[in-house]
């Protein structure tokens, strides 16, 4: 079995402005003048947090049940339903990970919501929420760079609560991993602490393919990935 885990810095991760600034909902167009200082403000604010992992560990021949949609990976069974299960059928290993952006950018969330400053706590939700993707975008990327070089491809990465897998089966998935994996822990209710943190699945194979998000045979209309790629 194989696992890799990865810690990073803000600075490494840190969104382009001009994103959260269309997160902000102010489209292409500038915002105020305060409003970017205060985006950069919370950005240099940001340097110095801590916390910011991913992990991922590669489970192989997993069985996968065409019938069913469902993927077995040491005897606990996924139901990945149909829209991953498609893109996962070709698969021989899977790669299970996790990914968090730590709990400093939620903590100083909470805590301006809680100073009477609502907008600020938002913009570090948002930031939060980028560099928790950041980070699985360089752990999917160091996967398969290192992958290509024994031939294999990987596919597009699946979390619970996307694409009809519901989001419970998180606990499935928990299951499979040590414990605190990556500093994240699951409470009953199938949430992750920190707030800010991501899992899933990613298929490995010669035959499976990274492709366009399924947007349109989905029916979850906040994706952030039909946000991306639609």
């Amino acid at each position: 079995m194989t696992s890799k885990t990865f810690k990073f810095d803000f600075k490494d991760l840190r969104p382009d402005i001009t994103r959260v600034k269309e997160l902000l909902g102010y489209g292409h167009g500038d915002p105020e003048y305060s409003i970017g200082v205060l985006i950069e403000e919370i950005f240099s604010e940001c340097e110095n947090i801590a916390g910011i992992k991913a992990e991922y560990r590669i489970f192989k021949e997993p069985e996968l049940n065409n019938q069913e949609k469902n993927i077995r990976i040491n005897g606990i069974i996924l139901n990945v339903g149909p829209v991953i299960f498609k893109q996962l059928k070709e698969a021989k290993s899977v790669s299970l990970f996790l990914c968090t952006a730590g709990k400093d950018l939620s903590t100083r969330s909470r805590d301006a919501l809680k100073g009477g400053d609502p907008f600020r706590g938002y913009i570090y939700d948002l930031v939060g929420s980028e560099v928790t993707e950041a980070a699985a975008d360089r752990m999917q990327n160091s996967l398969e760079t290192e992958l290509k070089l024994s031939g294999m491809n990987i596919t597009n990465r699946y979390s619970p609560g996307y694409c009809g897998w519901d989001v419970s089966e998180q606990h499935k998935l928990f299951h499979l991993l040590p414990n605190n994996y990556c500093g994240i822990v699951l409470t009953p209710s199938a949430l992750m602490d920190p707030v800010k943190s991501v899992s899933g699945i990613i298929g490995i194979g010669s035959k499976v393919r990274k492709t366009a998000y399924s947007c349109r045979i989905c029916d979850m209309k906040e994706c952030i990935y039909r946000e991306k790629r639609l």
